[in-house]
């Protein structure tokens, strides 16, 4: 990101940049800021593309057309698919292309041993736009709320990530709806979160988890219900269920093998504000009841697909059996 930066200030820019990675919000940022740099207010000199597969020679045939009264034409091109399959043509052209052409891939999904994205990292460059941590999540939260004169205390900014969870683009949003909902209020607390804000089903998940754990059978139903209430299948609960289940035994092992910290998140492929959620929570089981939850979820799922069981009982007998 900072090279990105660097190529805006100094107005210097490469070729082609492929921007990519699990943080979407970000990709589309820089993919904007860059478009915005490189182009201007232009509109005549700037071609989209997006979606799958377009025509690779439609988009040769445009990079080659020098700008009309501009210094770049510039081609913006979005999760088009060029990076998972055969794109050697649009790769050998890259070598070929006029000074004045730029071009920016944003792209879901990528194939590092493609040929195409090869080419891209030898004459351009590739951003990869990765989780962000806590701290910088944190960071990010108090700037925009700083420009809106609001603040709020440490426990507040952790119930809201626990809240609305780590998405970024989930955040923004629900960062709009509560500085319009605040309106001259200056300080964002807990109730205004509770009042405003839509809970992530993940962590409804958890705090379901957290219920049967604490065989609190009443409170674990409740959940349940409240997501059925949003229109959840009880299929997808029961293969959320289970993907917590998994994450949890996941660090629980790590954590016995020594792991703690930024390497514990980095193995586990989590936010680090996520492995300290995921390792609080772990620390209330063992790894032997962990395993037998995930074997019993296994089960129920396999006897739903199988059509011995209804899916809603399947998961209200795994809510029962587990907050027992």
């Amino acid at each position: 990101m900072k090279v990105i930066t660097n190529d805006i200030q100094n107005r210097q820019f490469k070729p082609v940049y492929l921007l990519s990675g699990e943080e979407t919000y970000l990709t589309r940022q820089f993919c904007e800021r860059l478009a915005a740099a490189i182009a201007g207010e232009d509109t005549i000199n700037v071609n989209r593309f997006q979606e799958k597969n377009p025509d690779i020679k439609e988009i040769i045939s445009l990079a080659d057309t020098m700008p009309f009264f501009a210094e770049s034409r510039l081609i913006v091109i979005e999760n088009s698919g060029f990076f998972k399959r055969d794109s050697s043509e649009l790769a050998a052209y890259l070598s070929q292309m006029p000074e004045s052409t730029h071009i920016i891939f944003r792209e879901d999904e990528i194939d590092k041993r493609n040929k195409l994205f090869k080419k891209v990292k030898e004459l351009g460059y590739f951003a990869e736009m990765k989780r962000q941590t806590e701290s910088e999540l944190e960071r990010w939260i108090l700037s925009i709320l700083k420009k809106e004169g609001i603040n709020l205390t440490r426990h507040t900014m952790s119930y809201l990530l626990e809240t609305i969870g780590t998405d970024m683009n989930v955040i923004r949003n629900e960062l709009d709806k509560l500085i319009s909902y605040l309106g001259d209020k200056n300080v964002l607390e807990p109730a205004d979160i509770d009042a405003i804000c839509s809970r992530q089903i993940s962590g409804q998940i958890f705090e379901m988890i957290d219920a049967m754990a604490c065989q609190n059978r009443q409170k674990a139903f409740r959940l349940y219900y409240d997501l059925i209430a949003l229109k959840e299948p009880p299929l997808r609960i029961l293969f959320l269920i289970t993907r917590q289940y998994l994450q949890l035994y996941q660090i629980k092992e790590m954590q016995q093998k020594g792991l703690s910290g930024s390497s514990l998140a980095a193995a586990a492929g989590l936010s680090s504000y996520a492995v300290k959620k995921v390792a609080s929570r772990a620390s209330r089981f063992s790894s032997l009841q962990l395993k037998h939850c995930i074997e019993e979820c296994a089960l129920m799922d396999e006897q739903i697909k199988t059509g011995q069981i209804r899916d809603s009982i399947a998961v209200e007998l795994l809510i029962t059996a587990f907050s027992a």
